[in-house]
């Protein structure tokens, strides 16, 4: 099971230092469930990101449907990082995604102002791969 994103916020809160942090989003990371060796495919992977992460999406039934995202990468604090992603985002509405601010979480977080330039990008476009995909399950729905 996959932390919340309330418990990911509290927890940042209970630490001070940055150290501690990063050892925390690295933590996240580690508890993330197993991605499929098979998923791990150029169709899965996230363009923008520096290290290699792969985001797939299930969408369930309705005209709002509930979507879920699985991913990875093959750095530990990104994979913390998709871990932040994941609990912010899977398992809601496509139209909660697509009215999500991940950047409110992110400054929340502190991760704003402690992400290298190369890493915020990468997270940039993980958010905006996750909003497409939400955007396209509304269409494909109407």
């Amino acid at each position: 099971m996959t932390t919340s994103i309330e418990t990911i916020r509290d927890d940042f809160s209970l630490l001070d230092e940055w150290e501690d942090r990063y050892r925390y989003l690295i933590e996240l990371g580690e508890a993330l469930p197993p991605f499929p060796e098979a998923e791990r495919t150029a169709a899965n992977k996230v363009p923008g990101c520096v290290s290699q992460v792969w985001l797939t999406t299930e969408q369930g039934p309705g005209i709002d449907p509930v979507i879920r995202f699985q991913g990875d990468s093959d750095a530990h604090i990104v994979r913390g990082l998709v871990a932040i992603m994941l609990a912010l985002f899977s398992g809601r509405p496509a139209s909660q995604i697509q009215n999500t601010d991940a950047e409110v979480t992110l400054k929340e977080l502190g991760l704003d102002e402690h992400l290298s330039p190369q890493r915020a990008n990468g997270l940039r476009s993980m958010v905006k791969r996750i909003k497409r995909d939400a955007d396209a399950a509304l269409k494909q729905t109407a």
